[in-house]
């Protein structure tokens, strides 16, 4: 399995959060993980950060946020330059599919954790 370097944006230290479950899931299947969600806290050993931080070679960010918190990020998500952003669901934004399809980043409307499931992530 390659090992996908992901961004988990909209992390969180609660254990009922899909962000929570998806840092787990990620870890257990080998991934590098970085995190940015409101709240520092920790995850399976992988430090929520509550500023964005720099990033390089990102294979994908998976969205925890819902479209209005996303606009504070559209510039660092595209300047990222991730091979895919995943949308959860909750997390769709017409307005972000285009601004990444214009920079050639890929849109994928998923759930990360039923890829993750289904090996197809």
């Amino acid at each position: 399995m390659k090992n996908k370097k992901t961004l988990v944006l909209g992390a969180s230290s609660k254990p009922d959060r899909y962000a929570y479950k998806a840092i787990k899931m990620l870890v257990e299947k080998g991934h590098s993980v970085l995190a940015i969600g409101q709240n520092a806290g920790e995850v399976e050993g992988i430090k929520i950060q509550t500023k964005a931080i720099p990033l390089k070679n990102v294979d994908t960010i998976t969205l925890y946020l819902n479209p209005a918190r996303q606009r504070d990020y559209y510039n660092y998500i595209v300047e990222a330059k991730p091979k895919r952003v995943v949308f959860n669901p909750g997390t769709e934004n017409p307005e972000l599919y285009q601004l990444l399809e214009l920079n050639n980043i890929k849109v994928e409307v998923a759930c990360t954790l039923v890829l993750l499931t289904i090996n197809q992530y």
